[in-house]
């Protein structure tokens, strides 16, 4: 069974991660779950945890809870052990944190600590004028530069603040056919 790394940021479209989560497993993956912090404001941990059987990672800092606990070096540990990574959903922020190599999150620290040759895949999803931004427009420039991750474009639908536009997350089934493609 492949092991694959799940990052989830705090946008509207976290919720769909536990989609994604339940068909990977389907699928035959083993899943681990990292969240950024404003994530758990959408979906909880526990909504997780529940799904993979195994500890949600938020704070590399943190000493966990429960008998399992996370060790200092976690992030490393889950880092090698993923076969593929994929970020769905991925915000402006964090996509901007992963172009400059800003560790300051769980998600981003252990993206950074990715072996070289495991997959890594981003799923964006974010208003359409954020996404249409300058600035956001070039972050995708550069991590592509990098040759290191696999977009799966955002799509174009009613959004959830109403706008009618580019900007809302893949269909699950997409992203998971684009995980299982890349997988190893």
């Amino acid at each position: 069974m492949p092991n694959l790394l799940l990052g989830v940021t705090g946008g509207i479209a976290a919720y769909k991660a536990a989609d994604l989560c339940s068909r990977a497993m389907k699928a035959g993956y083993t899943v681990r779950v990292v969240m950024t912090e404003a994530a758990t404001r959408f979906v909880a941990p526990l909504t997780f945890e529940g799904l993979v059987g195994h500890q949600v990672m938020v704070n590399v800092l943190d000493p966990g809870h429960g008998s399992e606990g996370l060790s200092a070096v976690e992030h490393v540990e889950w880092a090698k052990w993923a076969d593929i990574a994929c970020v769905a959903p991925l915000t402006a922020s964090t996509l901007g944190k992963l172009a400059c190599g800003i560790a300051d999150n769980a998600l981003t620290t252990l993206w950074l600590a990715l072996p070289p040759d495991r997959p890594s895949l981003l799923a964006p999803a974010m208003n359409t004028e954020m996404w249409l931004q300058p600035v956001v427009q070039r972050n995708l420039r550069w991590l592509e530069a990098l040759e290191r991750h696999t977009l799966i474009p955002p799509v174009s639908k009613r959004l959830a603040c109403g706008d009618v536009g580019v900007g809302g997350l893949a269909e699950v089934e997409d992203i998971l056919a684009a995980i299982v493609r890349a997988t190893p």
